[in-house]
C-alpha cells in the first residue's frame, strides 16, 4: 500500500508468490496450481494472466499462458466447484508470471492500473510524456525541491505537475484506486489511514515551479490537470515561445524540458514555424530551432542549469552547446538521452576574447 501510494518510478508494485524451475508447460501448470490463489481474491472477481519472457525453451509463450489460466481455474474448480471467469480488457485480478530460462516466477499485482496512470491527467496533447518518465527526470537531475524549476516546452503539464506536487509533498497516489483494494487479504481501515497520514503531509510549495508553451490551447490543458491534481495555486503557467521567455525569476534555478521535435517542432517555437513534412526539412527546422534556444539561454539564462530529454544523440551539437552529463532514458520504446547543459552567459569564444 505504502508503495502504491508512494512511488513515483515504479510502472507496478508485483507480490511474489512463486519461484521455481521448470522444462515444459506441465511443470508451469503444477506451479500454478500450487499456489493457493483463493487466499486472494474469489471465483466472482474475474482475472488475467499477464506472460513475459526471456531465454525461454517454450515454443509457444500464448500456450503457456493458457496452462497457467487453466491451473488457476482448476484450483477453483476443485475447491468449491466454481472457477472465476477470463477478462482480458478490465480484470479484477492480474497475475504476471515471469518466464526465465529455466525458472518460472508467478506474481499478484497490487497496482492494477500502471503507477503512471495519477488521476489527474485528463486532458493531455500529442504524445504526452508518462508521469513516471517525467518522476524519472526530476530524479535523475537531482532537484531537491529547493531551486526554481521551469519548463519552457510545459505541453499538458506533466513535468511541471509531477515537480509541483514534489514541492508540495502530495503523494502521487492520492487520486486513484488499486488493484490490492480488491484482493481477500485488503484491510480497508489500514488503507484510509494511510491515506490520511498522506493528506495530512501536505505542505505550502517548497520551490517556485512553472511552466510554459507556444500552444495557449495546451496552456490551458496544463491548467485543468494542475487544478485537479491539487498544485493550481503551487504552479504558474503562461503562454509564450520558448526562444523569447525570459526567466520566471531572479533566483537561477533549474531549467527540465522534453522539448518536441520532428514534425511537432513547430509546436516548440518560431523556428519551427515553416511547413513540410519531410524529414530532412524537419531536421534542419529541429537544428535551427535548438541553436536558437541554446543563444537564448545563453544570453538570458546564465547561472541555471538545463536538462533536456531527446532521442538525438547528436542534440549537444545541434545547441553548439557541451553536455556535462547525459543519463540513458527510454520514452515508451524510444531510446533517449537526459542532457545537462550548464548555462554560461556568451559563447566560449567571446568568453575568451573578453579574457584577453
Amino acid at each position: 500500500m505504502q508503495l502504491n501510494l508512494h512511488s513515483r518510478l515504479a510502472q507496478r508494485v508485483l507480490l511474489q508468490l512463486a519461484h521455481r524451475p521448470y522444462r515444459s508447460e506441465q511443470d508451469l501448470y503444477e506451479a500454478a496450481s500450487a499456489v493457493a490463489w483463493e487466499e486472494w481474491f474469489g471465483p466472482r472477481e474475474t482475472f488475467k494472466i499477464e506472460l513475459t519472457a526471456q531465454h525461454s525453451p517454450l515454443k509457444s509463450l500464448n500456450f503457456a499462458a493458457l496452462r497457467i489460466k487453466d491451473a488457476v481455474a482448476d484450483r477453483f474448480r476443485n475447491r468449491g466447484g466454481v472457477r472465476p471467469d477470463v477478462d482480458t480488457q478490465r480484470p479484477a485480478v492480474r497475475i504476471f508470471a515471469h518466464l526465465a530460462a529455466e525458472s518460472v516466477t508467478l506474481y499478484i499485482d497490487t497496482s492494477g492500473e500502471p503507477l503512471f496512470k495519477r488521476g489527474w491527467r485528463e486532458d493531455k496533447g500529442e504524445a504526452p510524456l508518462k508521469e513516471t518518465l517525467a518522476a524519472a527526470m526530476l530524479a535523475a537531475s537531482g532537484w531537491d525541491a529547493t531551486l526554481p524549476l521551469y519548463d519552457p516546452c510545459c505541453g499538458s503539464g506533466t513535468i511541471a505537475i509531477e515537480a509541483a506536487q514534489v514541492a508540495c509533498n502530495i503523494a502521487p497516489g492520492l487520486l486513484r484506486r488499486f488493484g490490492f483494494e480488491r484482493l481477500r487479504p485488503h484491510v480497508a481501515a489500514d488503507w484510509v489511514a494511510l491515506k490520511a497520514q498522506a493528506q495530512a503531509a501536505r505542505r505550502a510549495p517548497s520551490a517556485a515551479v512553472f511552466g510554459s508553451d507556444v500552444a495557449f490551447r495546451m496552456v490551458d490543458f496544463a491548467q485543468r490537470n494542475a487544478q485537479r491534481a491539487g498544485v493550481a495555486e503551487a504552479l504558474q503557467l503562461r503562454g509564450g515561445d520558448a526562444l523569447q521567455r525570459m526567466p520566471p525569476t531572479e533566483t537561477p534555478g533549474l531549467l527540465l524540458l522534453n522539448p518536441p521535435y520532428g514534425e511537432r517542432i513547430e509546436a516548440a517555437g518560431v523556428a519551427g514555424a515553416g511547413r513540410g513534412g519531410r524529414e530532412r526539412a524537419q531536421m534542419e527546422q529541429a537544428g535551427d530551432f535548438f541553436a536558437q534556444l541554446a543563444t537564448h539561454w545563453k544570453r538570458h539564462y546564465a547561472g541555471w542549469t538545463a536538462w533536456v530529454l531527446s532521442p538525438d544523440a547528436k542534440l549537444p551539437g545541434r545547441m553548439r552547446l557541451k553536455e556535462s552529463r547525459r543519463i540513458p532514458m527510454w520514452n515508451g520504446p524510444i531510446e533517449c538521452r537526459l542532457f545537462r547543459f550548464d548555462m554560461v552567459a556568451g559563447s566560449a569564444r567571446e568568453r575568451d576574447a573578453a579574457g584577453s
